[in-house]
C-alpha cells in the first residue's frame, strides 16, 4: 500500500515546469495527467505528483534539505532521465552513477526550472 496520496512542488512558472517534468518524468514511464490553469499532475494511473502556482498567492520558492525521488525501471531510464532533465532547463546536481548508500543504488540528481531538487533511482542489479 502506497503510503502517500500525492507530493506536490510550487512553481512560479507552470508552462515551463510541464514542459521540464514531461520530458524528464517521461523518462521513467510517467505521463502528463492533467493540466488546469494553476496545476499539473504527472502518474500512471492516477496523479501521484503535481506543480502547482501556490494557492496563497505568494511566490514558491525551494525547500532547503528537501528531494523527491522517482522510481525508474532500470539504469538507463535513470540516465535518460538526467539527460532529458538537463536538456529541458534543470540544474545537475548529481550526474548518474552508483551511490553508496544502498547496494545497487543508481540514481540521478537534478534541480527543476524552480529549483526544487528532484531525484531518479533504480534500486535493481546491473
Amino acid at each position: 500500500m502506497a503510503i502517500f496520496n500525492h507530493l506536490t512542488l510550487g512553481t512560479n512558472n507552470l508552462d515551463k515546469a510541464k514542459a521540464f517534468y514531461d520530458s524528464a518524468l517521461g523518462a521513467l514511464g510517467l505521463k502528463q495527467l492533467f493540466a488546469m490553469d494553476t496545476v499539473a499532475g504527472w502518474g500512471t494511473t492516477g496523479p501521484e505528483f503535481m506543480v502547482l502556482k501556490p494557492i496563497n498567492g505568494e511566490p514558491a520558492c525551494v525547500g532547503n534539505g528537501l528531494t523527491i525521488g522517482f522510481v525508474a525501471p532500470n539504469r538507463a531510464a535513470v540516465d535518460a532521465f538526467h539527460r532529458n532533465a538537463l536538456a529541458a532547463g534543470g540544474k545537475d546536481e548529481g550526474a548518474p552513477g552508483p551511490r553508496a548508500f544502498a547496494e545497487n543504488a543508481y540514481c540521478a540528481y537534478v534541480r527543476d526550472v524552480d529549483g526544487n531538487k528532484i531525484m531518479a533511482a533504480c534500486m535493481k542489479p546491473e
